[in-house]
């Protein structure tokens, strides 16, 4: 969004994560994306949180790995609705944050969007967020304003895993809404 502002793009923020589980994790996330929107006076469209189709679209993939089948499916749901999103209400070109976190596989993330964007009539943006230092800008930023830290993809399927790898690694099982970016 910093480089976005910068160059002067006019762009929205739509939020449609139906994927998000448990629902408190999902308004946790939301609302760190309201909360920026309204400090920078970015427009901010709230898709649904249509979890039950989420759910529905991923049976049989509860085990896929990380960058498996599951999140394709993901992809594609969460950009096809952006698509359409930014097809009626005149955006010519989308794009996705979901790109610069190091966990995604990015040629996935924008074989996604590209799909979609051809379905609906609009370009996809499929800009290299993590060139140029973006991710440590995004962690940068993300102190400076004291983000939520969000420590598993954000499916239930994710947290299952991420907490069944730290269970093996010794480490404690990842406690919701309890950090932070830089704050103690």
């Amino acid at each position: 969004m910093e480089r976005l502002r910068i160059s002067e793009i006019p762009y929205a923020i739509f939020f449609y994560n139906p994927n998000i589980h448990p629902r408190r994790e999902y308004e946790l996330r939301k609302n760190e994306n309201i909360e920026f929107a309204n400090k920078h006076g970015i427009k901010f469209f709230d898709g649904d949180y249509d979890y039950k189709r989420w759910f529905e679209a991923a049976k049989g993939m509860e085990n896929e790995p990380e960058r498996g089948r599951r999140c394709t499916m993901c992809f594609d749901m969460r950009l096809e609705k952006t698509a359409e999103f930014a097809a009626k209400n005149n955006f010519p070109i989308f794009a996705t944050s979901l790109g610069i976190s190091r966990w995604k596989n990015m040629e996935q993330v924008n074989n996604a969007g590209i799909k979609a964007g051809e379905k609906y009539g609009v370009k996809f943006w499929d800009f290299n967020w993590r060139k140029g230092g973006g991710s440590q800008r995004m962690i940068e930023i993300s102190k400076k304003e004291q983000f939520y830290m969000q420590e598993y993809c954000g499916c239930s399927y994710s947290l299952r895993d991420a907490n069944e790898w730290r269970i093996k690694q010794g480490r404690e099982k990842i406690v919701l809404g309890s950090k932070y970016y830089g704050k103690e």
